[in-house]
């Protein structure tokens, strides 16, 4: 649906160097009926896809840990983040695209997934849209040490944890991926685990 409190949209580009980030002119329509022109950057870095594997028998999940910049240079001192596995979709559909980042990060390959909502994570300032799967993995299911893709630069520690560490993790502030958070939350809400 058309949003016709919204015109005269023009677009800068600011920088293509990792993704695209562009600042934004356009007039608002005011609540009072009045127009205002406002100005935001967006960061547009494509749509992605997130999972988390978990084994009923075991009542464990899968999660990695990577070093994350961002993180970092806000206060984080090791940079360190755990993290259910994701990646961008790559023009792919968000269940092709789970599973080739899930063989890659994790290295189980897995057939099944169910996607259990979406999510825009900083609609502030990210036009990402986020595809959240679950799946459940056995060790038959592993292929390969996972660790992320070579020519991606990722280092990734591949964590398999029983859900209830996991979950007390999230609740002592180690887990802070809002992502991971809301997987292993909708885990334990559905009974899953």
């Amino acid at each position: 649906m058309p949003n016709d409190k919204i015109k005269n949209i023009s677009s800068e580009l600011l920088s293509d160097n990792w993704y695209t980030l562009r600042k934004f002119s356009y007039e608002y329509q005011r609540t009072d009926g009045l127009w205002e022109k406002q100005e935001r950057e967006a960061y547009d870095r494509g749509n992605g896809a997130t999972i988390l594997l978990y084994n009923r028998q075991q009542k464990t999940v899968i999660l990695t840990k990577q070093f994350r910049l961002p993180t970092f240079i806000n206060g984080n001192e090791s940079g360190m983040l755990i993290e259910s596995c994701a990646g961008l979709l790559d023009n792919d559909q968000p269940e092709d695209a789970i599973k080739r980042e899930t063989e890659e990060e994790t290295g189980y390959q897995i057939s099944e997934v169910t996607q259990v909502f979406q999510a825009y994570m900083s609609p502030g300032s990210v036009t990402e849209i986020l595809y959240f799967f679950i799946a459940e993995y056995s060790k038959a299911m592993q292929v390969g040490e996972g660790g992320g893709a070579a020519d991606e630069t990722e280092n990734i520690e591949v964590l398999e944890l029983p859900f209830e560490e996991a979950f007390e993790l999230f609740k002592k502030g180690e887990i802070k991926d809002g992502k991971t958070i809301m997987l292993l939350q909708h885990l334990k809400l559905q009974g899953i685990l």
